[in-house]
């Protein structure tokens, strides 16, 4: 399976960037339409239409007091998870709550003078949605990201969705995970169901305040449709990859970290910024053979072949330009000086620097969160963050000194816009 290599210059970067653009979009009409269906239902009938969608999608029937996830199935769960696997999730749910606590906020209040204060309260949200996809196979490392950050600002109830199995259980090393991160109570719903009952609360599921978590297409256009309703974090797309790298880079290094993402999704992206043609032929070279030898061989080919490239720029100056144009979700810099190319990169997800820096790392362990923007919005998107989950207010405290210095300029502002009755809440205080 190899993957095409073309030359980089600014005209083709161009139709590069508008094809990888493309994942994102594909006519919504028709899925809106029926994820609206899905919303209106939950908001009218609650948990029977929660159920009703369970057993459609998910192939699970229960009633709805087996919804909530008991003590004893956690517990019970625990046990069955692999010691040495529990292990590492301890671990690695240790580093990402360190890198959060770093994340915190505490506020402000400032003295402007004569008594007046001026400042900002932060208060953690208080009820927090968490999706977490069943998918192929369970993502334990998805519920760590998603929950302890929630869990580190404070949020005293941590609401967590996850679809069923077939068998109507949930797989023990998800629920071990939610324990462990902090959730508060686990629900078994999934999909655009879970998303509108978060949203709108139902007899048993409680109405959040916001929700965070990737999902497919249903889910990600149900929480664009309840985004007002409830916030949101963020529109997460197909995975995607891309690795600036030049000579000095390890040509196997690099294509097993493009295979690491495009073994995500047949739209997923991996993209080679390279100055060396000899790198490209080896990378290329390294690609083929090892997606050969993959498990998910048949993903790998159509990601390869669709939204994959190894190109040749003229110069570093060309790579970094493409890279600020992509904004990828992941980007990886391999070269001699990573620190120095990073000074000209404002727009990625997560930057992974050096080539023992490679994105699982960043994906599992690390700490810093891999709930990521993708497909563009690391242009004004922020990775997954301890903030998302705080609520700030302004504060403002005047006294009769501090207000007199400055109600003549108040009031004369109010009356430039015509607002009199702002004018005269000021005014009233003083001119009797």
């Amino acid at each position: 399976m190899r993957c095409k290599t073309v030359k980089g210059n600014k005209d083709n970067l161009r139709q590069l960037c508008d094809l990888l653009g493309a994942r994102s979009k594909m006519d919504l009409g028709p899925i809106i339409e029926k994820v609206n269906v899905i919303i209106d239902d939950i908001r009218a009938n609650g948990d029977e239409a929660v159920l009703k969608y369970t057993k459609k999608f998910d192939k699970a029937e229960f009633t709805a007091d087996q919804m909530r996830v008991t003590k004893e199935e956690i517990d019970e769960a625990v046990k069955a998870v692999e010691p040495k696997l529990l292990e590492v999730i301890k671990k690695a749910a240790s580093n990402i709550r360190r890198f959060h606590e770093f994340q915190k906020e505490e506020g402000f209040m400032a003295d402007t003078g004569k008594g007046a204060k001026i400042g900002v309260s932060v208060r953690p949200i208080s009820v927090a949605g968490i999706y977490v996809p069943g998918g192929t196979a369970p993502l334990p490392s998805t519920v760590l990201m998603d929950v302890i950050p929630a869990s580190v600002a404070g949020v005293p109830r941590i609401v967590f969705c996850t679809p069923p199995r077939a068998d109507g259980t949930i797989a023990p090393v998800i629920l071990a995970a939610a324990s462990i991160a902090g959730a508060t109570e686990i629900y078994k719903v999934g999909g655009a169901q879970a998303v509108a009952a978060m949203a709108y609360g139902t007899e048993t599921i409680p109405r959040v305040d916001k929700i965070c978590g990737p999902g497919n297409i249903y889910v990600n256009t149900a929480k664009r449709l309840v985004f007002g309703q409830v916030d949101i974090d963020m529109f997460a797309g197909p995975s995607e990859i891309l690795i600036i790298a030049d000579e000095t880079a390890d040509p196997e290094f690099v294509a097993a970290d493009m295979l690491s993402q495009a073994e995500h999704d047949k739209i997923a992206s991996a993209i080679v910024l390279t100055t060396s043609e000899e790198l490209a032929q080896k990378v290329s070279d390294a690609v083929d053979r090892r997606s050969e030898e993959a498990a998910r061989k048949e993903i790998l080919e159509k990601s390869l072949a669709d939204y994959c490239s190894i190109i040749v720029c003229d110069d570093m100056e060309t790579a970094i330009a493409f890279s600020e144009e992509i904004a990828p979700e992941h980007l990886e810099i391999c070269t001699k000086d990573p620190e120095e190319v990073l000074k000209d990169i404002k727009n990625a997800g997560a930057v992974f620097l050096g080539s023992y820096s490679p994105e699982p790392l960043g994906d599992y362990f690390a700490g810093p969160n891999h709930t990521l923007p993708t497909s563009g919005t690391a242009r004004f998107f922020s990775p997954l963050n301890t903030g998302d989950f705080y609520k700030k207010m302004s504060i403002i405290n005047y006294n009769e000194e501090s207000l007199r210095e400055v109600y003549k300029d108040v009031a004369a502002f109010a009356d430039s816009e015509g607002l009199t009755c702002h004018a005269a809440s000021i005014r009233a205080r003083f001119e009797k």
